[in-house]
């Protein structure tokens, strides 16, 4: 067994193991390539289907070929995909750069707040109708209590401070000084009544590990993170405002691991191109307690 069948396995045994505890049970899928390994790993795991609903947050500010792959991508593995919206903070603008706020008040309202009241069902949800292809107001708000993220630990200070099931309380606040040991991969499933859980089941995986698989799995992943011919790609996809690209020719997966391995960007953040980032000093633990994904 290599290092990729081994980070497979502990994550299909991750994810079999939050659908056996957690009834309520949501993937969130941000159409980043971390997230879509998640994907991949789910359908894995539950031989081709995967069977719990998939959540996406629309900031109405993601690049527009995101969206367009999600919904290729949700069509052709048939996916129960369910959107979330801020609708209210869109139509009033209070927004970044449209409203006076900065990016992190951007981020609470469109990301945190959005993902908080989608998974509760306090506020409206969509759901894709697969006869259709087209999304349409979900009549059960039944609140999802467990969440399936792909956060990995190397990715950002924050994310290092997670455990393979993270809980939060009814408010979705995360209290970073109070968390279960997971010893020897021992994990501790079974939390008090009204617990929301986090699972996170790439947390071991690292940059370089995610392209790898993509590159032995062939997974689809958006044509975002290659060079398309102006010598620069998405290194980390999020809000076009937010996100910026770097300077990279890679065309290909082959060519990303390439970089990874020779250590182009060993001393460049993976987020360096994320502006809200350095706006929250460099890390988004302030967001992440308040329930960001």
């Amino acid at each position: 067994m290599d290092k990729l069948d081994a980070l497979e396995s502990q994550s299909v045994y991750i994810l079999r193991e939050a659908y056996r505890e957690f009834k309520s049970l949501v993937m969130l899928w941000s159409i980043g390539k971390d997230s879509t390994v998640l994907l991949w790993l789910a359908r894995k795991a539950f031989f081709g289907h995967v069977p719990f609903p998939l959540v996406h947050i629309d900031t109405n500010y993601k690049i527009p070929e995101m969206i367009q792959y999600r919904d290729e991508l949700a069509m052709k593995f048939k996916l129960n995909m369910i959107v979330g919206q801020n609708t209210e903070a869109l139509k009033a603008k209070k927004t970044f750069p449209d409203g006076a706020i900065d990016r992190i008040a951007c981020c609470k309202a469109l990301k945190t707040d959005a993902l908080k009241n989608t998974l509760s069902g306090a506020w409206p949800r969509k759901r894709l109708n697969h006869k259709t292809g087209q999304y349409e107001t979900d009549t059960n708000i039944e609140p999802y209590t467990g969440v399936i993220v792909g956060a990995r630990a190397d990715e950002e200070g924050s994310r290092s401070k997670e455990r393979y099931f993270s809980p939060r309380d009814r408010n979705s606040d995360w209290d970073v000084g109070d968390q279960p040991p997971e010893l020897w991969n021992q994990f501790k499933t079974d939390f008090a009544p009204g617990t929301h859980i986090r699972v996170h089941p790439l947390l071991d995986w690292t940059e370089l590990n995610i392209w790898e698989y993509i590159e032995r799995e062939n997974v689809p992943i958006t044509k975002l993170y290659f060079d398309q011919g102006d010598g620069k790609r998405y290194r980390s996809l999020g809000c076009y405002p937010c996100s910026f690209p770097v300077d990279s020719k890679a065309k290909n997966v082959a060519d990303i691991v390439k970089e990874l391995r020779e250590g182009k960007f060993k001393n460049i953040a993976e987020r360096s191109g994320r502006a809200q980032d350095k706006e929250d000093n460099g890390g988004l633990e302030t967001l992440r307690r308040e329930g960001y994904m």
